[in-house]
C-alpha cells in the first residue's frame, strides 16, 4: 500500500532475483480499512516509493487512483471464511474481505506468474493462499521472511507514526513472541501456557494495550490447544494511537 521500506525492498529483491519482469502495485485500498481515521492517517509517499522501485530495478510501478480501481462502488467482493475468523479478522470486521477483493483485482489486472507477500502479515498471506487455491488462480504465492530493526521491531509503514517514547516500548510485542517461541522450543505443548507466558510480557508494559496474542496453526489460522507441530504465535498491540502486528514461527523439538 505504499510508504515503502526495507521490508518491501526485500520483496522486490526476491522478485527481481527470480523473475524476468517485476511489477510493484502501490494502492491504499479503502475497502480494507475498518476505521475512516486510519485510512486518512495512512502514510503516503508516492515519489519516494517510485524512486526506491527504480533503484531496485522494478520494471513497472502500478499506482492507480481510487477512481480507477473502483469506478463504481463494487457490488461483488471476495468473502473469506474460517481463515479470517480470528486474530486481525476478529478485531477488524471486513478487513480481509477488502484485502482479498483488491488482491484479486490486482491479480486480474497484472496477470503475474508469481506474487510476493511479507510473512509479517501472516494472516493476510494465509487468506491470499486460500483464495488462490479455492478459485484456481494460476499464480504462485511466495512468502518472504519478516525484516526487523536491530532491536527486533518488525518493519511496518505504521512505525513512522510512533513517537520516540512509543517507539521504545513497541518492541515489547516481539519480546513476547520470542518468549512464546522459546517455550515451544523447550517442549511446552499446552498452547494456553505459551499464550499466558507471552501475554505477561506485554502486560508488564503499561504504555501498551494488548489486542490479542494467540497460538494458531499456520494454514487455517485457527487457535490450537496442543502444540504437536509448527505453529504461529501472533499478536497485535496498540501503542498510543498506532496498531502494530507481528508473528513468529514456533517449532517444537
Amino acid at each position: 500500500m505504499g510508504a515503502l521500506h526495507a521490508g518491501h525492498a526485500r520483496l522486490i529483491e526476491a522478485a527481481r532475483t527470480e523473475c524476468g519482469l517485476v511489477i510493484v502495485s502501490i494502492f491504499v485500498n479503502p475497502l480494507q480499512f475498518d476505521r475512516p481515521e486510519d485510512l486518512e492517517k495512512y502514510p503516503r509517499a508516492l515519489q519516494p516509493d517510485v524512486d526506491l522501485c527504480s533503484a531496485l530495478g522494478v520494471d513497472v510501478v502500478f499506482a492507480p487512483s481510487v477512481a480507477e480501481m473502483y469506478p463504481e462502488p463494487p457490488d461483488c467482493a471476495i468473502d473469506v471464511g474460517r481463515v479470517a475468523e480470528h486474530l486481525c479478522g476478529k478485531f477488524r470486521p471486513g478487513h480481509f474481505r477488502g484485502v482479498a477483493t483488491v488482491v484479486m483485482k490486482l491479480f486480474q489486472i497484472a496477470q503475474p506468474d508469481r506474487a510476493y507477500f511479507g510473512e509479517k502479515d501472516a494472516q493476510q498471506l494465509a487468506v491470499i493462499r486460500r483464495m488462490v487455491a479455492d478459485f484456481n488462480v494460476p499464480i504462485e504465492i511466495v512468502g518472504v521472511p519478516t525484516v526487523r530493526e536491530p532491536d527486533g521491531l518488525a518493519l511496518s509503514s505504521r512505525n513512522q507514526r510512533l513517537q520516540p517514547d512509543e517507539r521504545r516500548v513497541a518492541t515489547v510485542l516481539y519480546e513476547a513472541l520470542t518468549v512464546a517461541r522459546t517455550q515451544v522450543a523447550d517442549g511446552v505443548r499446552d498452547a494456553a501456557c505459551v499464550r499466558q507466558a507471552a501475554r505477561q510480557v506485554v502486560e508488564r508494559e503499561p504504555a501498551v494495550r494488548l489486542e490479542y496474542l494467540e497460538v494458531v496453526d499456520p494454514r487455517a489460522m485457527q487457535p490450537v490447544e496442543r502444540i504437536d507441530g509448527p505453529v504461529i504465535a501472533a499478536g497485535a498491540i496498540w501503542v498510543g494511537g498506532t496498531r502494530l502486528i507481528d508473528n513468529v514461527i514456533c517449532v517444537p523439538p
